[in-house]
Formats: structure tokens, sequence, C-alpha cells
């Protein structure tokens, strides 16, 4: 469940006219925080990112699955799933046990996944990908 702080400022920059990715930033911004704090860890910084841009659509950004081809199939049903479920709402009360047992695996992973340098390093792994993507050799 994201904090309210965290929701009031993705809405403000939806206000502003924002892009969904920025309003998303946010949800990132605090899972980043929570690794730091301790409260649980990640695996990489990928998987750091993902559960933000997860907590985000289901918090009702706009923000659309990956396109086909860049991702796997797994991750864009789940990014459709999350946005559905943000454009619903919650309609039942999620499961004690499958959330308990997500927090006690994320607990077990590392913290170095919200590091300047790991974040540092998949910024620039990222910006590569892109110019890479945006390149055509004729």
């Amino acid at each position: 469940m994201p904090e309210k702080r965290t929701i009031e400022r993705a809405r403000k920059d939806a206000r502003e006219g924002k892009a969904p990715s920025t309003q998303a930033g946010e949800f990132v911004r605090e899972e980043m925080e929570h690794i730091r704090e301790g409260k649980h860890g990640a695996r990489s910084t990928k998987q750091a990112i993902a559960i933000g841009l997860s907590k985000a659509r289901r918090a009702g950004v706009k923000l659309a699955a990956p396109k086909k081809g860049t991702t796997s199939a797994s991750t864009r049903k789940k990014a459709e799933q999350d946005l559905k479920k943000g454009k619903a709402g919650a309609k039942h009360k999620t499961s004690t046990k499958r959330s308990q047992a997500t927090k006690r695996a994320l607990k077990r992973e590392g913290r170095s996944a919200a590091s300047k340098s790991a974040l540092s390093k998949q910024a620039k792994s990222a910006a590569r990908r892109r110019r890479a993507r945006g390149t055509t050799i004729s």
C-alpha cells in the first residue's frame, strides 16, 4: 500500500499535466526509500523499479504496459493486470498469507539495489539501450 504523501505527490503531478511516467516516479522513489530504510530489500534495482511501477498502476496512474518485444509476456500481463486493478479499484481484500509471504521474501533480499551506484548503473544502461534502439543501421 503506497503512503498517502506519495499518492498526493502523484496526483499533484497529474493536475500539473505531467506525464504518467513522472507520476509513477513518485512510487519508484518511495520504493527506494523503503529499501534504504530497511523495510525490505530487492534482488536488483530493476526489481525495485518494477515494484514501484506496479504500485503506481494499481494506484490509478495511467502508465501503459510495456510494448510487445521489449519485455517478457509475463511482465506485460502483470502490468496489464495492475492497470485493470487501478481502474476498477479494490474489489476484495488482499490475501494476508500471500502479502506476508511476499514481504518475507523481500526482507531476505539485499539492500544494495537502492544504492546510489546501483541506481546510476541502471540509469546508464537504460539510456544506452534507448540510444541503441533509436539508431538504425543503414
